[in-house]
């Protein structure tokens, strides 16, 4: 079980996690992160849950959380400067700290545009954004991310519409998740201060998955189809479609999966 006196003990690292609150079990850290924020608490406030019963992913899809399995944590997070328009640059933050951070234990991991990271195409972590406006000026932001770590944090495959896997599963080996959830926390802090800088959009673009597959995005305004080129400033995923045409999709409500062209 993850031990708070231990975690307290090597934070804060990049002034990020103090003050830390640390719960058995809860509904949502995401939730509780707001609260806190809400109530005034700082930049870097940090909450950890050993166990979610109500985590969710984006698009408000559940997020498996059981006990004694994953890591589970929100940050509460200050930022100058963000737009609504430019908000998903914390996405691509919380995306690197934990591609970051699997680097750590040798584990080679690609970050599916926008928010999720896969392993071998399967998806492994996920990261949501929440943010609170006081009309276009940024109150502020909660970082939430989710790792699975221990098989039994694996979603069964008919409660999902992605493939998942597991940290301990590709390594073969326990991991220890307080060094793990440290290293994220580390790779947060190391970010933070690139946000919107090019060295951030590079990083990032060098671990994009699909890169030069066929891929559907499904928007709010319909269905895109097109291969993966790469990113464009501002972190819009650039696709070409089946007749050479350049598209530009802006992050946001949106959903992406591979295509097999073999079927068509």
């Amino acid at each position: 079980m993850l031990n708070a006196e231990r975690l307290r003990a090597s934070l804060p690292i990049y002034g990020l996690g103090e003050p830390l609150y640390f719960y058995p079990n809860i509904g949502s850290t995401n939730d509780r992160a707001a609260d806190f924020a809400r109530q005034g608490s700082p930049h870097g406030t940090l909450v950890v849950a050993e166990e979610q019963t109500s985590g969710r992913g984006r698009a408000g899809r559940y997020w498996f959380t059981p006990p004694d399995s994953a890591l589970a944590l929100s940050l509460v997070l200050r930022p100058q400067g963000l737009t609504p328009e430019t908000l998903g640059e914390l996405t691509v933050l919380g995306a690197l700290a934990v591609v970051e951070a699997l680097e750590n234990v040798s584990i080679e991991a690609l970050i599916k545009w926008p928010n999720d990271v896969l392993i071998h195409g399967r998806k492994v972590a996920g990261v949501l954004i929440e943010a609170s406006w006081l009309g276009n000026e940024l109150e502020f932001a909660v970082l939430g991310i989710g790792v699975n770590v221990r098989p039994k944090s694996v979603p069964p495959e008919e409660e999902i519409d992605t493939p998942a896997t597991c940290v301990e599963a590709i390594v073969g080996q326990q991991v220890d998740r307080h060094d793990l959830l440290l290293d994220v926390i580390r790779g947060v802090g190391k970010w933070y201060p690139h946000l919107g800088l090019p060295e951030m959009l590079v990083a990032w673009d060098q671990r994009l998955a699909y890169r030069g597959r066929m891929v559907k995005v499904q928007q709010l305004e319909g269905e895109v189809l097109g291969r993966v080129q790469g990113l464009a400033t501002g972190g819009s995923l650039q696709l070409t479609s089946e007749n050479g045409e350049m598209i530009e999709v802006a992050v946001g409500e949106v959903h992406l999966r591979p295509v097999d062209m073999s079927s068509k």
